[in-house]
């Protein structure tokens, strides 16, 4: 009796997902082929740039306090030199030694800050991208009759004829060309000059 129940539910549930209309979707190549995605990369790597500058300028100030603490601790092993100025100049490398200390703790706080910051406006343009994905995707489903589209990344195997990427690329205006057919039309020119 277990048997037919288990048999019966097994055959429902075949027949109701045969009569759904399934398609998968590359992803990464709808975000890669998204209008946003070269202004994205292009401003990301000038935050990036920006960052860089701000952290190589606290770290050339680190290094000329270091200098600095150099030029005073060689100064303070010259056997000549009078007590009252060797206590002044130890006076002063300690303070340097400080200002040393703050200028490196500065350095890696904004270090992890930029880091965190450039991760943040990575994940906010990326969740925009994918957001106007979504919708460009739920209309297509709507228009073409779909109950389901998954991610192709989401399916450990799916025939080649349910991925839907080309169509919804056309309803962005894009070329359907596969990531590497513009590397085998650069090598065919390279070959033919």
């Amino acid at each position: 009796m277990k048997k037919l129940v288990l048999v019966a539910a097994l055959a429902a549930t075949a027949m109701a997902f045969a009569d759904l209309k399934i398609g998968t979707v590359d992803m990464m190549a709808l975000v890669r082929n998204h209008s946003s995605y070269e202004p994205n990369r292009k401003l990301l790597a000038e935050t990036e740039k920006d960052y860089t500058k701000k952290l190589d300028a606290i770290k050339a100030e680190a290094d000329e306090i270091q200098e600095e603490g150099k030029n005073l601790a060689d100064q303070l092993r010259n056997p000549l030199l009078a007590q009252a100025a060797q206590k002044k100049l130890e006076k002063e490398l300690v303070d340097i030694q400080a200002k040393f200390v703050n200028a490196q703790q500065r350095l890696r706080s904004e270090m992890m800050r930029s880091q965190q910051d450039l991760q943040d406006l990575e994940n906010r343009l990326l969740k925009a991208t994918t957001e106007d994905l979504h919708e460009r995707i739920d209309a297509f489903a709507a228009s073409e009759g779909y109950d389901l589209i998954l991610d192709v990344t989401a399916a450990p195997f799916a025939k080649k004829d349910l991925d839907v990427t080309e169509a919804i690329l056309a309803t962005m205006g894009v070329s359907a060309a596969k990531p590497g057919d513009a590397e085998a039309k650069d090598s065919k020119k390279g070959s033919k000059q």
